[in-house]
């Protein structure tokens, strides 16, 4: 198997907006976010990768691989079957694999689309939500205990990273798709994470991109990944510029909802932006131009 396809990739740097979207292991009754701390003690929330992994495979509407339990007792971990192959599970092609068997190596694929933790760009305050499922106590005629959440509104920021010659391609089972499948699969992908949300605790939270800047690249470096900034609800846009090197910028695109932010007007000026279905519509025609051309 023969792979001619030219080294490129597929970066999207995105802003989204939720609230309380990932909560992690709980202090007593108060559930609590996933969170990091930044400079001098500052508090952020983030959104997994996992989550979101696990949020873009379920939306895909690809069929799911088989699993299976290996080992026994504390040590048995969930693993693909051996009969799932990318051939039939996008999911596999896109996410990767470990596959353990006793007395060999095993086989194994590295995720292909790369997915950063989706970080708050506002602080964590602290703020509480306390909860009673009173429709249910007054039923009863009987008092509950009161449990609290952690909530926290904010913009987020994530990135998607692909390495679009790799996508449907597996050397350890010898397959590669047609370049028309491999097409097929990386638009579903963008049509996919143009309109992601979320499902947590009875809520649906919508994780769409409010910003979005990215293209096809000669590099598979997550380009804006660390220059995506919000101060005062301004996007920091001379940030972003400081990285649009000659090769970068000519391949770059912007895409806005307008509204959301203070400085629609220089992010229309200085980043050429365009509406969201626009900005994923060039993403597409790149990602067909590429395979096409190959």
């Amino acid at each position: 198997m023969i792979n001619n396809l030219k080294p490129k990739g597929l970066a999207i740097s995105m802003i989204i907006e939720a609230e309380s979207a990932n909560y992690g292991e709980g202090v007593g009754n108060v559930a609590s976010l996933k969170k990091m701390s930044r400079g001098k003690g500052n508090q952020y929330t983030y959104i997994s990768r996992q989550a979101l992994r696990y949020n873009i495979g379920e939306q895909l509407g690809e069929k799911y691989a088989p699993v299976k339990a290996e080992g026994s007792g504390e040590k048995k971990v969930i693993q693909f079957d051996e009969s799932a192959t990318i051939d039939e599970y996008p999911e596999i092609d896109f996410f990767g694999y470990l596959k353990t068997e006793k007395g060999t190596g095993g086989k194994k694929r590295s995720a292909k689309i790369r997915i950063s933790n989706a970080i708050s760009l506002e602080t964590f305050k602290g703020d509480l939500d306390f909860l009673t499922n009173k429709g249910l106590a007054d039923r009863l005629k009987d008092d509950m205990n009161i449990a609290q959440a952690e909530i926290h509104r904010s913009y987020y920021r994530y990135t998607i990273v692909a390495d679009l010659d790799q996508i449907g391609i597996d050397e350890e089972y010898s397959i590669e798709l047609p370049n028309s499948e491999k097409t097929r699969r990386v638009k579903k992908l963008l049509d996919t994470v143009a309109f992601l949300y979320r499902d947590i605790r009875g809520r649906r939270e919508d994780l769409k991109p409010l910003f979005a800047i990215g293209g096809v690249y000669d590099i598979k470096n997550p380009v804006f990944q660390n220059v995506i900034n919000i101060k005062d609800n301004r996007i920091l846009v001379n940030q972003i510029q400081g990285v649009l090197y000659d090769n970068i910028a000519k391949d770059t695109y912007c895409g806005l909802v307008e509204g959301k932010f203070d400085n629609d007007n220089e992010i229309k000026s200085k980043l050429k932006s365009l509406s969201m279905p626009e900005f994923f519509n060039k993403l597409k025609a790149k990602v067909d131009d590429y395979y096409e051309g190959n």
